[in-house]
């Protein structure tokens, strides 16, 4: 007979539930345990993207010293950029934090997949035409739901373009981008960079036109950073001046072994061309210097050495004698 499926008695499952409501015992780890500790893991919402992109905000400080020269050029006023802070969200998430309307620009940062986008608040879009038409740049707030005019939207995309091209140069050190702005858009709600459930990394910052001050955003997509995230851990070298003392020995190396070719100069002589025609084996050609005099050792071409001539393990070779001072040539 096969052996019964063992039950618990009347007294066993008491003493179960009794430590199940004391919590002595977690039903969802015991059963995890008896799955083989199987758990279930978000893709999309993994830990390693929830947590802030490192070295990410050196690209927007690079990105400010360049953008605050160029805006204050276009206005032809004093502007001053700052770092808010940078957040990670779901990308529905975030565009609930959008008022509406939002002056928005949707860009690709070719060759990276997937879209971004760069977001100003009202203050300041109304500030930037206000400056831009030659005004003090003192505009108030619009009404509530009171959409910019094509005139406004078309201004505001020449900042835009300033704002991609700086983000580009700023970018340029770590990977070389390029970056095109694709639309502007006003409504939050029509702008579909990635699935709704997906985590976007934004930076806020703070331009402050005299007394105006409003904020700029950036939204980029954690899968368009994704391929390069292993560069930003491993840090950038963003002052292109500096030496990086690893690359200058490499360089050392390789140059050594690069060839040179070397030619000793034995002597002079000139002759003519029916005596040169007249050359036959055996002839013998009279040299401006003698034999035991020291030749001089030419480096592609140019004279480094005197040395004497001898044999040595049965091939001609020439011993140096003194260092050729040629610095006067």
């Amino acid at each position: 007979m096969a052996a019964m499926e063992k039950i618990l008695s009347k007294a066993e499952i008491e003493a179960l539930l009794n430590a199940v409501f004391e919590g002595r015992i977690e039903p969802e780890k015991e059963l995890a345990k008896a799955e083989g500790a199987v758990s279930n893991y978000d893709l999309i919402n993994s830990d390693t993207q929830k947590g802030s992109v490192p070295n990410l905000d050196i690209i927007y400080d690079s990105f400010i010293r360049s953008n605050r020269v160029n805006i204050s050029n276009r206005l032809r006023k004093s502007v001053e950029i700052k770092k808010v802070g940078a957040r990670s969200y779901k990308f529905d998430d975030f565009l609930q934090t959008l008022p509406t309307p939002v002056c928005m620009g949707i860009f690709k940062i070719e060759p990276l997949k997937g879209a971004a986008l760069i977001s100003f608040d009202s203050t300041l879009v109304l500030s930037l035409v206000d400056s831009l038409l030659g005004g003090v740049g003192s505009a108030k707030v619009p009404i509530a739901n009171r959409m910019y005019t094509a005139i406004e939207l078309r201004l505001m995309e020449k900042i835009v373009g300033d704002a991609l091209q700086d983000l580009e140069k700023a970018w340029a050190p770590l990977y070389a981008t390029h970056m095109s702005l694709l639309r502007m858009e006003t409504n939050p709600r029509l702008v579909n960079i990635v699935p709704p459930e997906y985590q976007i990394v934004t930076m806020t910052l703070k331009i402050q036109i005299d007394d105006i001050s409003g904020n700029m955003m950036f939204a980029v997509p954690f899968m368009t950073i994704d391929p390069i995230r292993d560069k930003l851990k491993t840090g950038m070298q963003f002052d292109l001046m500096a030496i990086d003392p690893q690359w200058s020995s490499r360089l050392s190396a390789e140059l050594m072994e690069a060839p040179m070719e070397t030619t000793v100069e034995m002597g002079n002589a000139n002759i003519t061309l029916r005596e040169l025609l007249d050359l036959v084996p055996g002839d013998t050609i009279m040299l401006d210097k003698a034999c035991s005099s020291d030749m001089v050792v030419k480096v592609e071409g140019v004279p480094k050495y005197f040395g004497v001539p001898g044999i040595k393990h049965g091939n001609k070779a020439i011993q140096i004698s003194k260092i050729c001072d040629n610095r006067g040539q």
